[in-house]
């Protein structure tokens, strides 16, 4: 059939199905091959097929967005699309499901079908037999973080991981600076030195109640009130073994690095205040590599008793407060971290990029109505995985007050 423009023939082939309409592209190139073929007929042909086929899968295109369409609620019915294993947890489907679980609501379709997806990755990472158990919403768990990270301690200086354990992860130790070079001269490479850390897994714990009255919650005063939980709970467990993690069924601390004095620490007379000259040698234990983005870590009462006071030869005080109240103030020009599971007298100063913390599946929470039954109370139980421990010993020192 010949066809006088590109128009004539879009509008013979728009009915046709895209199968027809390649099959009839597939002969006119077996037809341009006769040397008494009419060529630019055949261009006008082939310009109007592929229109054709444009418009028609257009067309599909959009009954498919139709038939997904809800007009009475003006959404989509298939909300759900693109749901996966790995991005499920971070999914607003997901987050809602979630919450409606841990109040006892009911789910919708879309939902229940991220929850049972959800639920299937929470198996292979936490052992537990709850059937309303999941782990927390990607968006939740970041707030828990994030707010910690704001309240201040060691934790947020540390270097967070989200690795799985047992796994070694090499971390690299400051290096040597580069030399001038004479131009011609060979230059031998230098081996870097590298640090691994190696996470266990220790479960965090925490049974909170509340009434039954928290199933008219709305999801987004549930979410916030979650949040000041598990930051109370198992973000401050997590900051605690920080410092005093005895490394058995639980994360390992500061305080399990071998101190000796004149070596890595420092000690200043008993009952008595440090003076400028021990807050000086202290720091000239550190490392240059390590010095550069060293801080000191103290509890706030070792600071109000036992530096505040402290001045230099010429009656100057040694700390001082910071005027943009961006951080609590500066020590021998570096940076002081007030973190109360410190012990009372004693002042830690190091790089603690190079103390790390690992929390790899997030956080579980499990909600039981029955536990508390007698008393109309709600039990919720949120388990972590997580561990910490120093990953460079010598990127800290330590002043503390002498035995005797």
């Amino acid at each position: 059939m010949k066809f006088v423009n590109v128009q004539e023939a879009f509008n013979y082939y728009r009915s046709q199905t895209i199968q027809q309409i390649e099959t009839r592209a597939a002969a006119i190139g077996q037809e341009i091959t006769d040397p008494k073929a009419d060529i630019a007929g055949l261009n006008i042909e082939l310009d109007g097929l592929k229109e054709a086929k444009t418009n028609i899968e257009e067309r599909a295109q959009a009954q498919n967005k139709l038939n997904g369409w809800n007009p009475v609620a003006g959404g989509s019915f298939n909300t759900d699309q693109g749901l996966t294993d790995e991005n499920v947890l971070a999914s607003k489907e997901y987050r809602s499901a979630f919450f409606k679980t841990m109040l006892g609501q009911k789910l919708n379709t879309t939902e229940d079908k991220a929850f049972k997806l959800a639920t299937e990755r929470r198996e292979s990472a936490f052992n537990t037999l709850s059937s309303a158990a999941a782990v927390l919403p990607t968006t939740t768990l970041n707030e828990v973080i994030k707010k910690a990270r704001t309240i201040g301690g060691l934790l947020p200086a540390c270097r967070g991981f989200n690795i799985p354990t047992k796994i070694s992860v090499p971390v690299g130790t400051p290096s040597a600076k580069a030399a001038w070079h004479v131009e011609g001269a060979a230059v031998d490479s230098e081996t870097n030195t590298t640090a691994s850390v190696s996470f266990g897994a220790y479960e965090i714990l925490k049974v909170f109640s509340i009434s039954a009255a928290a199933q008219k919650m709305s999801i987004d005063a549930f979410e916030a009130y979650i949040v000041d939980e598990l930051n109370n709970c198992v973000m401050e467990c997590l900051a605690d073994a920080i410092v005093n993690g005895v490394g058995t069924t639980q994360g390992t601390g500061l305080e399990i690095i071998s101190w000796v004095k004149d070596t890595n620490a420092r000690e200043y007379t008993k009952g008595a205040i440090p003076t400028y000259a021990n807050f000086v040698n202290t720091l000239a234990l550190l490392k240059r590599g390590y010095a550069a983005g060293a801080k000191w870590a103290m509890s706030n009462a070792t600071l109000l008793t036992h530096v505040y006071g402290v001045v230099d030869d010429i009656k100057r005080p040694i700390f001082i407060t910071d005027p943009k109240q961006e951080s609590i103030g500066y020590i021998l020009g570096h940076e002081v971290i007030i973190d109360d599971n410190i012990a009372d007298g004693d002042i830690y100063v190091g790089n603690f990029a190079y103390m790390g913390y690992n929390m790899p599946d997030g956080i579980v929470v499990e909600v039981s109505r029955e536990s508390s039954f007698k008393s109309g109370l709600i039990d919720y139980r949120a388990i972590a995985v997580a561990d910490c421990k120093p990953i460079v010993t010598e990127a800290f020192v330590k002043l503390y007050e002498a035995a005797v």
